[in-house]
């Protein structure tokens, strides 16, 4: 009797055991699909987040060349309105020099010019001297038409230069509220993806203290059963002196298109020039920038020439001498000391960036 209830007792022992491990498996099936749906939230989180966390580098990078176009564009704004300036006081003082010798005319009558004509030795002189009155009038006319055909073609560029300015002021706003939008949902994406990280922490750490639980009760309820369930974890002055910075191979296009631009940019000293030319030699020899003087020159919303179309008009009427020669130079391997680590620079009496001033541009060696 003894012995068969010994055997009862050890099969009851037996049964309860089994039935536990049985009965395990059930909740254990649920936590691991809890951490398992979990994890896959926070993969899927975290690839998102990534990829705004991308988006916004992007934006990032195309709202600093549209603040530095916006720039630019100001610097030539200030520029032209400089010129406008000196457009029309040149103006006011042709007008005021012909206003003169018209109220002289009128107040001394005809008889200047009569005795003028009069005092002719001879026909031919009689004609030169009637040339040289008429081709006075014409060249007062002639000069006050020129320079007001300058102040117009200034005043439209300046036009020109403004709408481009408003057009690029309304992309920057437009990247900034994408930006500003992007940022919240990044913010939003980390919040939701700390709170699934934080539930996942806490469904594994739930499942490792059930199954230590179990253990335990398997231990208690019999010695013989040895359950261990397994668990996963996760875890002013300048130098101006010229240095050699290596020639490169150019065409005569080559030679043209970097002597257009820096007549563009630049006064037309030989210092100036070869300063601009500096910066896009330089811009050439970097990694950092096409590898060529046209594509350094027809980058995207590098040179403001470029896109307002005044590098086009001096291509089409041909650079100075001077610009030619420096633009040779440069690609012969000349550089401008002072500026010879510079890949950058702005119109100087608009920015008060640091660096070195040249003729009326401030260069400096990043944005």
């Amino acid at each position: 009797m003894k012995f068969y209830k010994k055997r009862w007792i050890q099969s009851g022992i037996a049964l309860i055991c089994s039935l536990a491990i049985v009965l395990s498996v059930f909740p254990v099936l649920a936590d691991n699909e809890e951490i398992n749906n979990l994890e896959d939230q926070s993969s899927s989180l975290e690839s998102e987040l990534h990829g705004i966390n991308e988006d916004i580098l992007a934006l990032s990078d195309e709202i600093s060349t549209t603040e530095m176009q916006v720039e630019m564009l100001n610097g030539e704004i200030a520029r032209t309105s400089d010129e406008l300036d000196e457009a029309m006081a040149n103006e006011e003082r042709q007008y005021e020099d012909m206003k003169a010798r018209i109220k002289y005319m009128y107040e001394h009558g005809n008889a200047t010019l009569l005795e003028l004509l009069f005092s002719a030795e001879d026909m031919s002189d009689f004609l030169n001297k009637a040339d040289f009155i008429e081709n006075l009038s014409e060249y007062d006319r002639n000069a006050l038409n020129d320079l007001k055909d300058i102040h117009q073609q200034i005043e439209d560029e300046q036009k020109t230069l403004e709408t481009q300015q408003a057009s690029l002021t309304d992309l920057q706003e437009q990247l900034q509220n994408q930006q500003t939008e992007l940022q919240a949902k990044a913010d939003a994406t980390s919040t939701n993806l700390a709170d699934v990280q934080a539930r996942l922490q806490q469904a594994k750490e739930e499942e490792a203290a059930r199954i230590a639980a179990e253990e335990e009760a398997a231990r208690q309820a019999a010695a013989s059963v040895n359950n261990n369930p397994g668990s996963g974890n996760s875890g002013g002055g300048y130098d101006n002196s010229v240095v050699n910075g290596g020639g490169i191979d150019a065409s005569t296009d080559d030679v043209t298109l970097l002597a257009a631009i820096i007549q563009c940019e630049a006064y037309q000293t030989y210092d100036a020039l070869l300063a601009v030319a500096t910066v896009i030699m330089n811009r050439v020899e970097s990694p950092r920038f096409p590898n060529s003087i046209s594509g350094v020159i027809y980058a995207s919303g590098q040179f403001e020439p470029v896109w307002t179309g005044r590098l086009e008009n001096v291509l089409n009427s041909g650079p100075t001498s001077l610009s030619m020669q420096v633009a040779q130079d440069a690609i012969n391997g000349a550089r401008l000391a002072a500026v010879s680590d510079c890949y950058y620079f702005l119109y100087a009496p608009y920015t008060d960036r640091d660096g070195v001033v040249i003729g009326d541009n401030v260069f400096f060696q990043s944005w």
